[in-house]
């Protein structure tokens, strides 16, 4: 298994040099203790933690799985539980929750980097914490105060853990077709009755108590995703005292055997008649989940980062070791029996694809957690709403664009080691694993393509679209004069206006054919996903010219983004014509086959 070392250098760079957000902390007056001291600290100590605590564990969870036992018992994998104590002891789950609950109120941010470590460390165990997040948030957005004072302080604190539960064996998309019922009470709670699937961290040893978030029906509701409500249906009911009291009727009927991620349970969760607690307006459920389910969605992003940086430091370690063959232009190691395959043209191909995506990648997340932080906190009613439409837009793009490449850099990843990318030691073959349900749960890449296109972008008349290609359009103008960075604005300002045209000849096809958009919405996704990294592979060459311009004993750093640069622009971003074409193709080449003749069987 590789050893994993904690980016920091490059998390640094994307927060101070290229993101500016020392100074963002510094302008946002609910930030006044995001010093740079304290900053660096939480960096520093979060990085020990993930090396040192939580990345030995990773094979561990991979080998062992989790085991489910008669009457519906979860056990993790040795030393999970350990760790979580330790990350409990740490203060970590509480770095960014509001202090009134027990939490730091630190940025958003700030956690996130944590989140991404965490991520690249384990991302197995990560689950466990991760989804309390989603929890804490939609409490926080929609919950009574009696609700808030109960939960948020035990979830905070990392005692608690949470989980949603949308999924149901008949429905998982569309779930306009939910079936879990809620039967009201007299004394204002509710029964809750159902089977919810694919329930990551739905059952575990690691904490004392889980707060389950349920999509439900109430008696009367009206058909279809109008007439979901939303409940919290905890594990253990809280006593008088806010304590675990006695247990509730939701048991963990299996486990899921799975093609990675073994060290988080996936449960199937049976409610029995449990216990549970509207949150939120009745038949207004799915309202409130987007809150989870946005977060989640960012988070899932994460993931695509996480296996790309994972494929990184492996791939590159392994490439500057692996001696076979000689360089086509003569020996590079002429004192070893053969060169490194780092020499090799193909090896480099696959080193700075997967470079260009995790570094890429890194860059519009730490975007789109300013954005969070400034949606949530600024005091400015304009820029709020500036950084909520903006994150409507990159949400969709994040999550969709940054799984399907991460899942490509652990392909990547593992074809440099060759033979050996196939065997468990070398870590490689887990990450491909682990990355595989990136791009399946929280919204299939085809969920999140429709999302994209249907409701933000044409939903919208173009205005989602709108509020980012604005922000490359003044950078494009802002530095067109710039000779160091010409070459890349230049194809950057020409994408970014095919980018509003493409949309608008798709949206007067739908107009006529709905299946148009329908037929385009993947390519359509890609194009937009290729198409914004570039903009963040522009902003990075600028600030890393500036820096050699200015002089630095980091030389070798700083040409190294604008080389990855190059090579995005040069060798990655051509992709985008494939898309296009694609796009303009049309609908008819996918609907013109007869359902039948899909399959014809003798």
């Amino acid at each position: 298994m590789p050893e994993y070392k904690a980016p920091l250098r490059d998390i640094k760079f994307v927060r101070n040099e290229l993101l500016g957000y020392e100074q963002h902390y510094s302008s946002v007056p609910a930030f006044a203790d995001a010093t740079p001291d304290v900053v660096h600290a939480i960096l520093e100590e979060a990085a020990k933690f993930c090396e040192q605590v939580i990345a030995p564990l990773n094979r561990v969870g991979d080998q062992e799985g989790c085991t489910w036992s008669e009457g519906g018992v979860v056990k993790t994998p040795t030393g999970f539980r350990d760790a979580y104590q330790k990350f409990v002891e740490g203060g970590w789950p509480s770095l960014a929750a509001p202090v009134e609950y027990g939490g730091q109120g630190l940025p958003e941010s700030l956690a996130f980097s944590l989140s991404e470590m965490i991520g690249q460390a384990n991302w197995a165990w990560g689950m466990y914490p991760g989804l309390s997040h989603g929890a804490k948030r939609t409490i926080l957005a929609h919950g009574t105060e009696e609700q808030k004072r109960i939960y948020l302080p035990k979830l905070v604190s990392g005692q608690w853990t949470g989980t949603m539960c949308l999924t149901e064996p008949h429905c998982g998309t569309d779930l306009g077709l939910l079936r879990t019922r809620a039967e009201p009470q007299a004394d204002g709670t509710y029964k809750i009755t159902g089977t919810k699937i694919f329930i990551s961290a739905g059952e575990h040893d690691m904490a004392e108590n889980i707060v389950h978030i349920v999509l439900a029906r109430l008696p009367d509701a009206p058909a279809g995703t109008k007439g979901i409500s939303l409940f919290i249906v905890p594990k253990f009911l809280p006593d008088a005292n806010g304590e675990v009291g006695e247990r509730n009727a939701v048991n963990c009927g299996s486990i899921e055997h799975k093609m990675g991620i073994h060290g988080n349970a996936t449960c199937v969760l049976n409610f029995d008649g449990a216990t549970g607690f509207l949150i939120g307006p009745p038949n207004r459920g799915l309202n409130c989940m987007f809150t989870f389910m946005n977060s989640a969605r960012i988070g899932t992003a994460l993931q695509g980062l996480a296996h790309a940086e994972i494929a990184l430091q492996g791939a590159v370690r392994y490439a500057r070791e692996r001696l076979q063959m000689r360089a086509l232009t003569g020996p590079k190691a002429p004192d070893k029996p053969a060169d490194p395959i780092i020499v090799h043209p193909d090896v480099r191909r696959m080193l700075l694809t997967i470079k260009s995506f995790a570094e890429g990648g890194r860059a519009l997340l730490y975007y789109c957690a300013k954005l969070v932080d400034l949606s949530l906190y600024s005091d400015d009613e304009a820029t709020r709403e500036n950084a909520e439409t903006q994150l409507a837009l990159l949400t969709p793009i994040a999550k969709g664009f940054l799984t399907e490449v991460g899942f490509e850099s652990a392909y990547h990843g593992m074809q440099v080691f060759g033979g050996h990318g196939y065997i468990a030691e070398w870590g490689m073959e887990q990450n491909l694993r682990d990355a595989r349900i990136s791009t399946l749960y929280e919204g299939t890449t085809g969920v999140q393509a429709l999302d994209l296109l249907g409701r933000k972008v044409l939903g919208s008349q173009g205005k989602t679209l709108m509020s980012f290609t604005k922000v490359i359009h003044k950078f494009c103008q802002a530095e067109e004069g710039n000779q160091a960075i010409k070459h890349l604005v230049e194809p950057l300002s020409q994408l970014n206006k095919e980018w509003g045209e493409l949309t608008m000849k798709i949206g007067m096809k739908a107009m006529q054919n709905p299946d148009e958009a329908g037929a385009a919405v993947f390519d359509y996704l890609m194009y937009s996903g290729y198409v914004t990294l570039a903009y963040f592979w522009v902003a990075m060459a600028k600030t890393a010219s500036e820096k050699l311009a200015a002089g630095t004993g980091e030389e070798g750093f700083y040409k190294a983004k604008l080389q990855t640069a190059r090579f995005y622009f040069e060798r990655i971003l051509p992709r985008t014509r494939a898309h296009v074409a694609a796009i303009e193709s049309g609908a008819a080449n996918l609907m013109e086959m007869e359902d039948e003749n899909f399959l014809i069987e003798a």
